[in-house]
């Protein structure tokens, strides 16, 4: 069994929906909202989490209340892939908290990175102190989100 067949059934999915509404859910609220009895709630419950599929719990934050006013979506180019350079990359990338996401993509670029900063002169200090100083970057293009539409959506179960 590979790690997308975990062989979810219908209550499964119904308890992960429920959950990406509101993950502060305990198991007693969480069964009588699907119906369910509490202990067998809980069994599944645990089973998503040891299998895998549930990751962890966490809280939604809004990023400019907290002074991060600019996002960007920074393609990075790696002079060699040979080697430890894009493992190192890698490595160094999980290190740095402005970094939200990091993709290896296919097409123009090695890596698509999402990048919070609370405004342009600290963006910029990011890039010049930080990113081109990674292992292997040659190329770094910056792409900033004028407006954000959609963020950190729900998986659709």
């Amino acid at each position: 069994m590979n790690d997308s067949e975990v062989g979810l059934d219908k209550t499964d999915l119904a308890i992960l929906q429920a959950l990406q509404q509101d993950g502060r859910l305990s198991s007693a609220k969480l069964a009588d909202t699907l119906s369910l009895s509490a202990t067998p709630c809980w069994r599944r419950l645990r089973r998503l989490e040891e299998v895998g599929v549930i990751q962890g719990y966490q809280a939604r934050l809004d990023r400019r209340k907290l002074g991060f006013g600019v996002v960007a979506f920074v393609q990075i180019t790696l002079g060699s892939h040979a080697g430890d350079t894009p493992l190192q990359f890698e490595n160094q990338v999980r290190e740095l908290p402005e970094i939200l996401a990091c993709h290896n993509v296919s097409g123009s670029c090695d890596y698509l990175l999402e990048v919070v900063a609370p405004d342009l002169d600290a963006y910029g200090d990011f890039v010049r102190n930080q990113l081109r100083r990674l292992p292997g970057v040659t190329a770094i293009h910056s792409n900033l989100s004028l407006r954000e539409v959609k963020a950190r959506g729900n998986l659709p179960l």
